[in-house]
């Protein structure tokens, strides 16, 4: 199996990185969390579908929280879309729904009515876009690729 520690660069700091692994030395899950100042963002966490349902994904932040210890982080976030399993996973390990809104792709097929450019350029051909959780039901009518983002935070103890 190829080292995947050898394509990847070294994370900013501070930040921790961990990867967990079966007794035969097989990655079954990773976490990321990048910081900045007061707060500290789990990028990625993924555990393998073969190894789900063995809190592996709940052991790497409960291993990697004390590791933020003297960094200056007083919160920790995470951002993440529809996923009812990764949603009810962060509420279940202590997380709270801070805020929502909407990421909407804006591509092929859709509507580009009163979108403009500047002179000489063209229509516009791809968009990313947010828009209030309140504007729910008009983008989703609108648009076929709407997506609720939620951002969950948990304090640091400290």
């Amino acid at each position: 199996m190829a080292d995947p520690g050898a394509r990847r660069p070294e994370p900013a700091e501070p930040s921790v990185a961990l990867v967990a692994e079966d007794p035969d030395g097989t990655i079954v899950g990773i976490l990321d969390i990048g910081g900045e100042g007061a707060l500290a963002t789990i990028d990625t966490v993924a555990v393998h579908p073969d190894h789900q349902g063995r809190r592996i994904a709940t052991t790497l932040p409960e291993t990697a929280v004390p590791l933020l210890a003297g960094t200056g982080a007083t919160e920790l976030d995470a951002w993440t879309r529809e996923d009812p399993a990764a949603n009810a996973w962060y509420r279940r390990v202590g997380f709270v729904e801070l805020t929502c809104y909407l990421h909407i792709f804006v591509g092929e097929g859709d509507d580009p009515t009163g979108f403009i450019t500047p002179d000489g350029l063209g229509r516009p051909v791809l968009a990313f876009l947010h828009a209030p959780i309140e504007r729910e039901e008009e983008m989703r009518a609108r648009f076929r690729r709407v997506h609720v983002c939620r951002r969950y935070v948990q304090p640091l103890g400290g």
